[in-house]
């Protein structure tokens, strides 16, 4: 029986613990024998390997993070230690392996494969949706909740004193998870890395806004904005005459009990991870397109930035 390994590595999301459960559940129908590697390449490196049976999934599809843990690894880029990994995977006979993580992370596999011929899939996992050649990342829909609940119980806040609140959200490269959540808060303001903004183009509007009856303002802000969050909550003070607050969500976004879609999709995700490897796809990334699930290679995957949706940006524009 062909053995097949999985591991987690950089950020967690929630998401990641549906995929391993499906991992095992769907090994096993295809008569493989699942292992987990604990702690993302450090545990390939520390021979963190284990067998893996139906018992150690029972119970985690509705947790966030990831049972397995995970790790950023800079160990693994080294080649002394993508030697002694391959010897871990070699003593057990594991010939395929998936990890669920981001372009980084990719790319580490990538050059593990060219050197070892272990074959791999990877699964797009990272709340901030920054991975081109994919329009879905595990964990996405389950941050954009809490986001989404996050923002609703500010704006209580925010109408009852009469504030402006900052909410500042992850995405320090990326603002997806700012911008869909702007468009979906009804928020006044959202500004990302992606759109030059020049805060004075805002003051003779909200000013007039306030003027009509507006009592607050909800403004969503990406992590990766030129301004400190502050200076935005500053601005509202200074410039636009209305007190205020920043809320930083922070690492609350990672966490939580999946939603239905994360848990779905992670099904999806690992489904056609395990049929690409048996079908001979040796080296890909499983992605997520308006087309349905595709295999691409790691240099369609890792060579340009991630670019939002075109129409979703514009709808930042003035009209």
């Amino acid at each position: 029986m062909q053995k097949i390994a999985i591991l987690c590595s950089g950020g967690d999301v929630s998401g990641m613990n549906p995929a391993l459960k499906h991992f095992v559940e769907y090994t096993l129908q295809k008569n493989l024998i699942p292992y987990f590697v604990y702690d993302g390449y450090e545990g390939l490196i520390d021979n963190k390997i284990e067998q893996a049976s139906y018992c150690d999934v029972s119970g985690i599809i509705n947790r966030g993070g990831t049972k397995i843990g995970s790790a950023r690894s800079q160990r693994f880029m080294q080649k002394k230690y993508r030697d002694i990994a391959k010897q871990n995977l070699d003593t057990l006979g594991i010939e395929m392996l998936i990890v669920l993580g981001g372009d980084g992370s990719f790319r580490g596999l990538d050059i593990f494969y060219k050197e070892t011929g272990i074959k791999f899939c990877g699964i797009p996992a990272t709340i901030d949706n920054d991975i081109n050649a994919t329009d879905y990342s595990l964990g996405v829909d389950t941050a954009l909740n809490i986001i989404k609940t996050s923002i609703d119980a500010i704006r209580d806040t925010a109408s009852s004193f009469k504030r402006a609140f900052v909410i500042e959200t992850m995405g320090r490269d990326c603002g997806y998870l700012a911008l869909v959540s702007h468009l979906t808060s009804g928020s006044e303001l959202c500004l990302i890395p992606e759109k030059e903004y020049d805060l004075k183009s805002f003051e003779d509007d909200f000013k007039k806004q306030i003027k009509n009856g507006r009592k607050y303002f909800i403004a969503i802000v990406s992590e990766g904005i030129k301004q400190d969050s502050l200076e935005i909550a500053e601005w509202f003070e200074n410039k636009i005459g209305m007190e205020s607050r920043v809320s930083i969500l922070g690492h609350i976004q990672r966490g939580g009990n999946p939603t239905i879609y994360d848990r779905l999709m992670a099904y999806k995700f690992i489904t056609h991870a395990i049929d690409g490897l048996l079908a001979g796809r040796d080296e890909s990334v499983i992605c997520y397109t308006k087309s349905g699930f595709e295999f691409n290679s790691i240099e369609e995957v890792t060579s340009k930035t991630k670019e939002l949706d075109a129409e979703l940006l514009s709808y930042l524009d003035k009209p």
